[in-house]
């Protein structure tokens, strides 16, 4: 199988995602390039989910905004389709979830608007550089994902909890790594919580919402950032007819190289 954990090619790793290579999580793929978690919804519900990312920012940052009907996203890369270049999408219709699939050209519909919010994925690879070791990607898993208590600023019909990605480290890499995530604000930035995960909600660290558990080491706390899966949680509660999202940890790679 390609070793697509080592590829710098954003391009190539599409390639492999639009012929059916890739079908999984792409947390270590394409070091220094950006991800992107992805919502696309019809015209008539985007100014309102617009306005929920602007009032949001550290969950929805917002890279890229398509034009009604187009598939692409010239300013994330060239060549870019939506309809072939995630891994895997998951189709919503009045807010429950009914299916998931690695093409969505089958139902793309004229009226469609895709959302593209920055992505965790992006600043793993500036950690690891800094001598941050992440359990997940060193393991090949997606990261761990949880629905929270922290509630997000509504807008129209779309309100609900925040949902976080969590990452074990040991005191002295989490300060470090808070340092380090501060300068990706358009990727949610840095942490939102860290140790005491029932704080946040969160009853069973070792049961995750979305994603993979990884083990909590002695001497390693919690640390939780914002994640781009929070608006399907608010997808789910606004029940649009119809919505199409990225599978949590299934992104797009853009071809933005990030510092």
């Amino acid at each position: 199988m390609t070793d697509v954990q080592t590829m710098s090619d954003a391009a190539s790793v599409r390639k492999l995602i639009r012929s059916g290579v890739i079908s999984g999580h792409t947390s270590g793929f394409a070091p220094g390039y950006s991800q992107g978690n992805v919502v696309i919804l019809p015209q008539k519900f985007a100014d309102d989910f617009r306005e929920f990312c602007k009032l949001n920012p550290k969950s929805c940052p917002v890279l890229a905004e398509s034009k009604p009907g187009d598939p692409r996203l010239p300013s994330l890369g060239a060549g870019i389709d939506i309809r072939h270049d995630l891994p895997r999408y998951r189709l919503f219709h009045h807010g429950a979830l009914t299916g998931e699939a690695t093409d969505i050209a089958d139902v793309w519909r004229d009226d469609l608007v895709t959302f593209v919010i920055g992505c965790s994925f992006t600043f793993e690879a500036p950690l690891i550089a800094a001598g941050i070791p992440l359990r997940h990607v060193a393991q090949k898993r997606n990261v761990a994902m949880y629905r929270t208590n922290i509630p997000t600023t509504p807008a129209g019909p779309f309100a609900g909890p925040m949902v976080v990605s969590m990452r074990p480290l040991k005191p002295a890499d989490a300060l470090r790594a808070i340092e380090i995530t501060n300068r990706f604000p358009d990727m949610h930035g840095g942490p939102v919580h860290f140790g005491f995960p029932e704080q946040i909600g969160i009853t069973d660290i070792a049961t995750p919402d979305y994603g993979d558990a990884v083990a909590i080491e002695d001497g390693e706390v919690p640390v939780f950032w914002a994640c781009g899966v929070t608006p399907q949680t608010v997808i789910q509660a606004a029940r649009p007819e119809f919505c199409i999202t990225h599978s949590p940890g299934c992104m797009l790679i853009t071809d933005l190289r990030h510092a």
